[in-house]
């Protein structure tokens, strides 16, 4: 084929052909061997070629791939509706289906609005939401975002959500221990609250790990339980945006287990699935659907492809898979060793600022100096770069560009897949080094650190 008519991520760019993918390893055409250290978009997170998972999808699709979920239920979405109701943590019970993490936060937002008005509290439809976050990019999900970079093209179209400050411990003011620093950006909130107005604020809706706004940026101990007794003071909804940091990624089930914290509804993705259909979802909690179903009976959104038989059958082997070979755990303990080798580069290497994450879900901030932790210009590409020579070397890394105000903040998030052994880390860290001295040494060479 001489040309292509495919819409790539950057136009005029050569990408190289997929050919196939075994556990944490990626093939392409030309034989090159890629490890994802990032399953894709932190999505991958049983691996790739999993023979149960293929097995699932083929024996559902011998029998239906789709119905619409207007005119039938099946076994495969009643099955996983029931196991992600014993994961989830409290109430949260009921299950929507979607197709995206984008679509997932937007129906959380929209179910959070429409609870109230079934309350007979129709003024509370604010959507209170962090910078240095990313819910997704449909009109309502990117709203609710605080990606400067991804909004700058439609800020005209958004609505003004982003108010207040997310937990960034790296940067936090001088002296200050994380006890206080957790309680001062929790706080926030409180503070937004009251200015405008409790009756106006349906939800608050936060990433547990900030993730690709931030690269892995972890909030201290203490943080989120206040957030929760703030939104439970003003009858605030609490959206726990778990569509990177779910089903096992941080080494627990969700992110929020991590502070004994219940949402009121929480979104998921990505892991889901672990990238072998789309599928996501919105979880919400027992109070929400007995009030709704009490009012109108009907929650207003739904798409074609919600709850369709086919993902939701693959869906279910891959949270199976999670359970029969102790992949949460795994990450937990993996994890930690990863997060130890990423460290031990940000001692060595005077372009690594910090090292930091919470189970398999890891980020590396480089800084021109490391004693003042200045950042560079985003101009300057260095994260980037990084990714470039990574990938060149054979290791798939994400980014996590601009998170500082959307001026600065050069971040790669390293999240491979959670059935990772030690020995591939120090695989993946070798890798991940030689590209990250490769370009200190150009930016030496132009004088752009010391």
């Amino acid at each position: 084929m001489s040309r292509s008519y495919v819409i790539k991520p950057e136009l005029g760019k050569t990408y190289p052909f997929i050919s196939h993918g075994k556990g944490i390893y990626l093939y392409d055409k030309e034989g090159n061997r890629y490890i994802d250290g990032c399953s894709g978009a932190v999505t991958a997170s049983i691996g790739h070629g999993v023979e149960e998972v293929a097995e699932a999808m083929y024996q559902q699709a011998k029998q239906v791939s789709f119905a619409y979920r207007s005119h039938f239920s099946s076994d495969a979405v009643e099955e996983l509706g029931a196991k992600l109701a014993e994961w989830a943590p409290g109430s949260l019970n009921w299950t929507f289906f979607v197709s995206s993490g984008s679509e997932a936060t937007e129906t959380a937002q929209k179910i959070a609005i429409q609870y109230w008005q079934e309350k007979g509290r129709p003024t509370k439809n604010r959507i209170i939401s962090r910078w240095m976050s990313y819910h997704g990019i449909t009109m309502g999900a990117l709203s609710m975002s605080g990606h400067v970079l991804r909004r700058k093209r439609f800020v005209p179209l958004l609505e003004d959500y982003p108010t207040i400050t997310g937990p960034y411990p790296y940067r936090r003011p001088a002296g200050m221990s994380l006890e206080a620093y957790a309680l001062e950006c929790a706080n926030e909130l409180e503070r937004a609250i009251l200015r405008i107005g409790a009756e106006q604020v349906a939800a608050f809706i936060a990433e547990p790990v900030i993730g690709a706004s931030g690269g892995a940026v972890v909030p201290p101990d203490g943080y989120f339980q206040r957030i929760r007794e703030i939104c439970d003071k003003y009858e605030v909804l609490f959206i726990a945006d778990e569509v990177m940091t779910g089903v096992g990624r941080t080494g627990k089930a969700f992110g929020v287990d991590h502070w004994g914290v219940v949402p009121d509804l929480m979104t998921l993705g990505k892991g889901m699935s672990a990238g072998y259909t789309p599928m996501a979802a919105t979880m919400v909690t027992d109070e929400i659907i007995e009030t709704i179903t009490k009012g109108s009976g009907l929650i207003m959104a739904g798409h074609t492809y919600s709850a369709n038989p086919q993902s939701a059958a693959v869906s279910l082997a891959v949270l199976q898979y999670v359970e029969k070979h102790g992949l949460i755990e795994k990450a937990a303990e993996q994890g930690a060793y990863l997060l130890s080798r990423l460290q031990e580069l940000a001692e060595e290497l005077p372009l690594v600022g910090e090292a930091r994450g919470l189970g398999m879900l890891c980020g590396l901030e480089f800084v021109k100096n490391k004693e003042t932790k200045e950042p560079f210009a985003l101009s300057e590409g260095v994260a980037a770069k990084i990714i470039a020579k990574a990938f060149e070397k054979g290791l798939l890394i994400y980014p996590a560009i601009g998170g500082i105000d959307g001026v600065a903040g050069d971040s790669v998030i390293v999240a491979p897949p959670l059935t990772i052994t030690k020995e591939q880390i120090d695989e993946l860290i070798a890798l991940l080094k030689e590209a990250i001295v490769s370009v200190q040494q150009e930016l030496k060479d132009k004088a752009l650190i010391g």
